[in-house]
């Protein structure tokens, strides 16, 4: 496995695909409510992307992926593509990913959940989730294995009733939209895999966590994930860079508060 450490020439440019990302999602925040198709979501981000921020959305014609981003409602897990006929009801979750590849060629990734009106039990899961990415993110240090980030999410979304998906995992960023390593969310790791963090890698934490069972399946369409028992499925996803003392989180929001962060 070759996990690329970045120069600090890299990192910097890291920092701003990650800043580009983080606005993207700032920009389409007020427009995601009910009534809204999933086309136009993915026309506005899209729209921003090139014209404000003279970057690319790196999803675009991605292995053949046909938008700008991905939008994944209620019992989509990921990879759900956007749909002028598809529109925003009261009661849906819908989890939106952004990757913005910069003009110098880096990448910054991020998910974030909306919840759409009242949904008792996809408000709990959405703040579920986003407790395990944060609470992982916590434990990001030099020294620190995968297996014990992806030990802390399985037993957080475990201890409220919950499963976290397998077939699908974070990845290494940079250069390129998918770089080593994977991380997985749960504790699955072959000895080989799980690596220890060093300072310089960038990567991606992303848990799916479903209400009912882990199981997936793909549909017709190559891309649209599902939960095998259409239950719920939330997902929360950051950037990170290993620093020297702890952890930076490239893609952070201004309505986010990392100073639980013991950096």
């Amino acid at each position: 496995m070759n996990v690329p450490i970045k120069t600090p020439s890299e990192i910097d440019k890291m920092r701003e695909a990650g800043r580009q990302a983080a606005s993207v999602i700032e920009m389409i925040t007020p427009h995601v409510q009910a009534g809204i198709s999933t086309g136009e979501i993915d026309r506005l981000c899209h729209e921003y992307i090139v014209n404000e921020l003279g970057s690319t959305p790196a999803p675009l014609n991605y292995h053949g992926f046909p938008k700008a981003t991905c939008t994944s409602i209620n019992h989509v897990v990921c990879h759900g593509i956007p749909d002028d006929a598809k529109k925003l009801k009261n009661g849906d979750i819908m989890n939106l990913d952004i990757t913005v590849r910069t003009a110098d060629g880096y990448h910054g990734d991020s998910s974030v959940m909306f919840v759409v009106g009242e949904t008792i039990q996809g408000d709990r899961l959405c703040r579920i989730t986003q407790e395990c990415l944060y609470k992982s993110i916590e434990q990001v240090k030099p020294g620190v294995r995968l297996s014990e980030l992806a030990r802390v999410i399985q037993k957080h979304a475990e201890a409220n009733g919950y499963s976290v998906v397998r077939d699908f995992c974070g990845h290494g960023i940079g250069a390129e939209f998918h770089e080593d390593p994977q991380f997985l969310h749960y504790d699955g790791y072959a000895p080989s895999a799980d690596i220890s963090l060093e300072a310089g890698m960038c990567f991606t934490i992303e848990p799916m966590i479903n209400v009912g069972g882990y199981k997936t399946k793909v549909l017709r369409d190559g891309w649209t994930a599902i939960t095998k028992d259409r239950s719920l499925s939330a997902q929360w996803e950051h950037t990170l860079l290993v620093t020297d003392t702890g952890v930076d989180v490239l893609t952070a929001r201004a309505d986010e508060d990392f100073s639980f962060l013991n950096n």
